[in-house]
Order: structure tokens, then sequence, then C-alpha cells
């Protein structure tokens, strides 16, 4: 059962820790400044900058030790391990690489997924030294756990979700609107130039787009586990596919039926194929006439009680004026 924020705020850990974050995050930032006085001096800044400011936030500002750090582990930049258990593992890239959008990250989550499941580590993270975005692999997807902009004046209470406290527990809001996805971020962004290093990204032999396109991914690491194409290479959605993809679960596709989705997954699958649906207003109420497959679809929805973790908006009226 997941915690409520009423929960979470009564435990006397958390409590503990939003009493220290003011001073901690103080004496972060003054070092995260020091880490960069190379970039400013030469324009730019190793990756190794980015390691030591992300090592500085996990035992500066939270509550990690360095004791926990374990880096370059299976080749994965930094596991996070407590008790001999693998908690959080984090994909760093150098100092103003990553944007708070699908395309900019799309690199560095493929490259964790691939790493966290060779590792069977559930929660993976990406850091520039900047941003940092943490989330867990549920039902062949990401769940977000934490949004977090490392260059702030004060420091999000979601920074709990990766504390040594925190980590283990499943996210919900704490102090950030439910439901943002990361598309929609409009936090600060580094200002450096995009990054000209962009790594090698695994793609469907198919369908030659990454994991984060797919609505449900088996294994980040096996591109044939990737099933239901729904999204562009660069965040958008697949329009093409999209329908294709709802039919494939809750009917057929070109007369066949996808087997290879666990049951136990459908759920946040039909989620990630509606909020998609949902962004391009084909859903009843977002158009007044929706295509049979987007009915199935938000009928579905609405029978497991999910239609509300959809960015829906207002409702589209026959004239095609909205409110």
């Amino acid at each position: 059962m997941t915690d409520t924020v009423a929960q979470i705020q009564s435990l006397s850990t958390y409590r503990r820790f939003i009493a220290r974050l003011p001073q901690s995050w103080q004496r972060f930032q003054a070092q995260r400044q020091l880490r960069l006085t190379q970039q400013a001096r030469n324009g730019q800044a190793a990756e190794k900058v980015a390691e030591n400011i992300v090592e500085d936030f996990l035992t500066l500002a939270l509550d990690w030790t360095l004791s926990d750090l374990n880096n370059q582990l299976q080749y994965a930049d930094l596991v996070l391990t407590n008790r001999g258990i693998k908690r959080l593992l984090i994909e760093i890239k150098r100092p103003g690489a990553l944007r708070w959008e699908p395309h900019s990250l799309a690199a560095a989550l493929a490259q964790a997924r691939g790493y966290a499941s060779q590792q069977r580590v559930q929660s993976i993270a990406v850091s520039d030294g900047t941003l940092f975005y943490a989330a867990d692999l549920l039902n062949g997807g990401l769940r977000d756990r934490a949004r977090l902009q490392l260059d702030a004046a004060e420091c999000s209470v979601d920074a709990w979700w990766v504390s040594l406290d925190g980590i283990y527990r499943p996210a919900i809001a704490l102090g950030a609107p439910p439901g943002a996805a990361i598309a929609g971020r409009g936090g600060a962004e580094s200002g450096a130039a995009p990054s000209s290093e962009v790594p090698a990204v695994l793609l469907h032999p198919k369908h030659k787009r990454p994991a984060e396109c797919f609505a449900y991914v088996g294994d980040a690491s096996q591109p044939k586990s990737w099933k239901l194409p729904y999204r562009m290479p660069d965040g958008s959605v697949d329009e093409q596919h999209l329908p294709g993809a709802i039919r494939a679960v809750l009917s057929n596709y070109r007369g066949a039926h996808i087997r290879t989705v666990p049951e136990a997954a459908m759920p946040d699958v039909l989620v990630r194929l509606g909020v998609a649906a949902a962004q391009i207003r084909k859903l009843p109420g977002q158009t007044p006439n929706p295509l049979a497959s987007y009915q199935l679809l938000y009928d579905a929805l609405r029978q497991i009680q999910r239609l509300e973790e959809l960015p829906l908006g207002p409702p589209q009226h026959a004239d095609g004026s909205s409110g």
C-alpha cells in the first residue's frame, strides 16, 4: 500500500531530514560552485566534475555516506548500496549535457536502464550535476521518483525519495505537482550548449527507436522484449502506431493478440498509452468523434479507475470549442 503525504510527514526520519535540509543544502551549493570553477575558467568541465557534484549531493545535502557509493560498478557510473542491497543506479553526463525534455534524457536513461537490468536494480537516475532525475523501473516502464534542480536556491522536499530512508518507499509527490511529465518540466536550465558527445543508444532493430518509445519494456538490454511502439525518437506521440498499440492490448491488431506483455503490467501500460492519447487530444471528451480504439482505451482506464492519471484538460464540445 502506498503511503500518503501525511504518513510520510509524520515519520521521525522524514522530520529529521527536513530539519537539516536547509543547512546541508547550503553546504552542498558552496561545494558545487567550487567544483564548477574549472567550467567557468575553461568554458567546459569533464564528466568527472558532474560525478563529484552528484557524490556531494548524496553525501552533503542528503544522508548517504561515502561507503555507500560504488563507482564504475559493472560499467555503471555510480551505484548506491545499503546493507549490501543495490538501491539506486546513476548514469552521469558532463555538466550542461542534459535538458528537461525526453530527447535529451533518452540516451542517458537507456544506458541506466540497460545497466539496471543487468544488475537487477529497481531504481535509476540520470544527472549532469545540474538536473537530477530519478525513476523506478515498474511494469516495463518508468515511474517518476524525483525531479530535482541541483542549482536551485532551495532543495525540493522530494529529495526525500532519493535519501537513505526514502529510496525504498514508493514515491508520491511531496513538494511538486503530481503527475507532471518530464516533457512538461518547467525547471531552470543550465544555459550550457547542448552536448556534442551523444552516447550510442540501443535501438529497436525494426522500429529504430530507444526503449522509452515503447509502452512495455521487458528488459532494457534486449530490444526484442520492447513492445507496443507509441512514441517517436524525439519523445512526441507516434499517431500512426498509437491506435495499433491500443488495439493490440485491448482487442487485436491485424488479427493478432499480444501475448508477451504480463497481465500485471497491463494497467501501467494502459496509462502510458492513455497519457499519449490525451496529449494529442484523441480521447472521449477531448474530441467529438473519437476513434473506436481511443474509446476502448478510455473505457478500460475508467474501469480500472486510472483515468485521473491522464492530462485530459477541459472537455471538447461538438462545435470544437473547449470548456
